[in-house]
């Protein structure tokens, strides 16, 4: 049975530009659908985290009007409750890549806090997009990609087609005003090629064995595309 790598935020807060804690974590539906995906393949999911701390759910993805209601709410929670890895996750140090056949990022706001600054999470990204293996990064996921700033200011990642939560959407999600710094925006600076859709819609781009995805509705879609690749 192949492994694909789960790198989870081990963050639970968010910090916001006047220093308020925002409880965060990770978003249930962009670890869960994907999950499902995989795991219907045939495949083993192996949970990471800095530390290896036990990621923490961020509660707003637990409610029902992100989930298309109370029926896709307890689809959620009983996927949670199926994904035991998510319980015992290894340290992100401890990886070896060449023991999985993929890798993926899930988000929800607790990335903007932890691995994006994460060096050995960053150092593991590179690896992973240098191999060939298909990486998956979605929503505020490619947060992460921030730590692959080497020290002349460059990035593995420059120069790819890519996408992530946008400033629109994160205005419209009342954060825009709050936060220390936009994702799209750090994207760019970064050297991507930064590829919008409409906000709250599915949207996917693959460049290479780059596969990333725009928010929580991208994570299906785009785990989908993954589990084609690896065939």
């Amino acid at each position: 049975m192949a492994k694909v790598l789960f790198v989870v935020t081990g963050s639970d807060v968010w910090t916001l530009a006047d220093g308020t804690r925002h409880p965060s974590g990770f978003w249930a539906e962009e670890v869960v659908a994907p999950y499902e995906a995989f795991t219907e393949a045939g495949h083993e999911v192996v949970v990471a985290t800095p530390g290896g701390v036990v990621p923490t759910v961020d509660r707003a993805s637990l409610a029902p009007e992100v989930n298309g209601g109370a029926d896709g709410l307890a689809a959620v929670t009983a996927g949670l409750k199926r994904f035991t890895a998510l319980r015992a996750p290894i340290d992100v140090a401890d990886v070896e890549l060449a023991d999985y056949v993929a890798v993926f990022y899930p988000g929800g706001h607790g990335p903007m806090e932890d691995l994006s600054a994460d060096a050995t999470s960053g150092a593991l990204l590179t690896a992973a997009l240098a191999s060939g293996r298909p990486l998956g990064v979605v929503c505020h996921g490619p947060a992460a990609l921030l730590a692959t700033t080497r020290a002349d200011g460059g990035s593995a990642f420059a120069g790819y087609r890519l996408t992530g939560f946008t400033n629109a959407e994160e205005s419209q999600a009342g954060y825009a005003d709050r936060a220390k710094w936009l994702l799209q925006d750090r994207l760019v600076e970064l050297g991507t090629d930064f590829q919008e859709g409409e906000p709250w819609a599915p949207h996917v781009v693959v460049d290479r064995n780059l596969y990333t995805g725009q928010n929580p509705l991208s994570a299906a879609p785009l785990a989908a595309e993954m589990v084609k690749a690896l065939g």
